[in-house]
């Protein structure tokens, strides 16, 4: 009998750690995609435009991010007319431009999602919530990300990776595609991530 209670006991024991992995191996839930890069702000004009979006399997966007406000609001210096710096300086985030339509956006709908350019270089942080434009959580599926930063003029380059609101915590992988190469301005953005959590 005492042979028996003795197994018992070994069993439930060794049965333990088996049921805590278990529980501990199991995937924890998606609930935000987070974007980062280190930003090195460069001097002079034709330089230091960014952008942040997310499309949806049919390439369609879903949510920006972030776009800085010269490539939305343009400068005005003396008797110059306001004009979208995207129209002025076409260079400026042509990616996210054609994307995101902003032709067809309002003003109203652009000044939602520009920000400042930072005028201090450091690490640039964006998270998304699974939620579209208008705030509402989007269908489960599969997205892709965007990181797109003109260099310089003509140079510019885009990071983009594909994900789906299903995968596990964890990295995106993420693919650069530069235009033209530019040594000059080519460290403004750099370590670009995209975490899911």
């Amino acid at each position: 009998m005492k042979k028996v209670i003795t197994a018992i006991i070994i069993t439930m024991l060794l049965a333990i750690p088996a049921v805590a992995l278990s529980k501990k191996g199991k995937a924890a839930k998606t609930n935000t995609l987070e974007v980062s890069f280190n930003y090195q702000r460069q001097q002079g004009p034709g330089s230091n435009q960014y952008a942040v979006w997310i499309e949806n399997d049919k390439g369609e966007v879903v949510k920006t991010l972030f776009v800085t406000s010269f490539t939305t609001k343009g400068r005005v210096r003396g008797n110059e007319q306001p004009m979208r710096g995207y129209i002025k300086r076409p260079a400026c985030v042509p990616t996210w431009v054609k994307a995101a339509k902003a032709n067809d956006l309002t003003d109203q709908q652009l000044d939602a999602v520009t920000g400042a350019t930072p005028q201090a270089s450091g690490t640039q942080t964006f998270t998304w919530d699974f939620t579209d434009q208008q705030g509402k959580t989007v269908q489960k599926g599969t997205y892709k990300v965007f990181v797109e930063a003109t260099l310089f003029n003509a140079s510019t380059i885009t990071y983009s990776g594909t994900f789906s609101t299903q995968d596990k915590v964890g990295n995106v992988t993420l693919t650069p595609q530069l235009t033209e190469p530019d040594e000059k301005h080519k460290d403004m953005v750099t370590d670009v991530k995209a975490t899911l959590k």
